[in-house]
C-alpha cells in the first residue's frame, strides 16, 4: 500500500463524531517596541531583563510595603517576599543565556552587528526609564507585574543554536592557512669523526 493509500485508510476509519486536531497554539506576539528579528530582539531581551535586575534595590523598600500593608490571608509575608529573590536568580541565568546566543551570534557574522545590539539593548533598557511624574508606588507595582516575554528564552536558544551551526560551517569552507616552513637541520657528524675541513678562499693570482 502507497503511503497516499495508507493515509486514505486511516482518514476512513475515523468516525464520522471524531474530534479534529486540536490548532497549534498561537505564537506570542511580540511586545511592543521590539524588534521582531532574532538578533536584535534577544539583545532587546537582554535590555529589558538588565533594566529589571537593575531596579531590584531601588523599589523594593516600596514592593516591601506594599507586599506587607495588602495581605492575602494564608500567605507569608516573607515567602512572597522570597518570589523577588527568585526572580533575580533567574534573571541573571537568562543573562547568562541571552549573552551567549548574542555572542555565537556575532561570531558567526560575515559583518559586524555588535553597534546593532547595542542599539537594541538600549531601547529594551529604556522601558523602565520614568519620568519625574511616576510615582514610587506605580513604579514598584510596574516592576511586581512585569514578566519577561516567553519568546525571549525561546528565541535565543534557536539563535545559539543557528549560529554555532553557521559558525562550525564558515570555518570547514574557509581555506587551509598554509603551513609554516620549517629550516632543514644540518647533517650531523658522525661520532669520532672530525668535522670538514673549511674550504680556504681563493687566492688572487698575483702579476
Amino acid at each position: 500500500m502507497t503511503p497516499f493509500a495508507f493515509a486514505f485508510a486511516m482518514f476512513l476509519a475515523q468516525p464520522a463524531d471524531a474530534p479534529a486536531p486540536a490548532a497549534a497554539p498561537a505564537e506570542e506576539a511580540f511586545p511592543a517596541g521590539a524588534p521582531h528579528d532574532d538578533y536584535p530582539f534577544v539583545a532587546w531581551c537582554y535590555g529589558n531583563l538588565r533594566g529589571y535586575l537593575d531596579m531590584h534595590d531601588e523599589v523594593m523598600p516600596e514592593v516591601t510595603r506594599i507586599e506587607s500593608t495588602y495581605r492575602p490571608p494564608g500567605r507569608k509575608l516573607s515567602d512572597d517576599l522570597k518570589v523577588y529573590a527568585d526572580m533575580q536568580k533567574t534573571g541573571r541565568a537568562q543573562l547568562k543565556t541571552f549573552q551567549e546566543a548574542l555572542t555565537a551570534a556575532e561570531k558567526a557574522s560575515m559583518r559586524p552587528i555588535n553597534q546593532v545590539g547595542a542599539e537594541a539593548v538600549k531601547r529594551g533598557h529604556s522601558i523602565w526609564v520614568a519620568g519625574p511624574e511616576v510615582t514610587k508606588a506605580r513604579k514598584a507595582q510596574e516592576w511586581m507585574s512585569w514578566t519577561l516575554p516567553a519568546r525571549c528564552e525561546t528565541t535565543a536558544v534557536a539563535l545559539e543554536q543557528r549560529s554555532k551551526l553557521m559558525g562550525a560551517s564558515l570555518r570547514a569552507n574557509a581555506e587551509p592557512e598554509p603551513a609554516p616552513e620549517t629550516a632543514v637541520p644540518a647533517p650531523e657528524t658522525p661520532a669520532g669523526a672530525s668535522p670538514p675541513a673549511e674550504t680556504p678562499a681563493p687566492t688572487p693570482n698575483r702579476p
